[in-house]
């Protein structure tokens, strides 16, 4: 799975998360740590670490296979960008 999707569908639903998914998730993909400096960070073990970063992907996933908000918002800005009138074209960019 790549990881730039796996960010964009953290953007969308990462307030659904838990605080500690949010933290490992942000340490592992924003801030580039590995899983061991993680681990040492929060005084668990690395293995809990990488088990939650899974069950973060996997919910990431579900959340938008039930929801398809990325999706949606994938086709919104197609559409925007085939728009010609400038003024309903920029509202609609603020919008998504």
């Amino acid at each position: 799975m790549d990881n730039f999707y796996l960010i964009d569908l953290y953007d969308i639903y990462g307030s659904l998360l838990t605080e500690k998914q949010q933290q490992y998730f942000e340490d592992y993909y924003f801030d580039n740590l590995s899983l061991q400096e993680i681990s040492e960070n929060y005084n668990v073990s690395r293995n809990a670490i990488y088990n939650s970063l899974r069950e973060t992907k996997e919910k990431l996933n579900i959340y938008e296979t039930n929801l398809k908000i990325y999706e949606k918002n994938k086709k919104l800005k197609e559409i925007v960008t085939e728009i010609e009138d400038k003024r309903i074209k920029k509202q609609l960019e603020e919008l998504i």
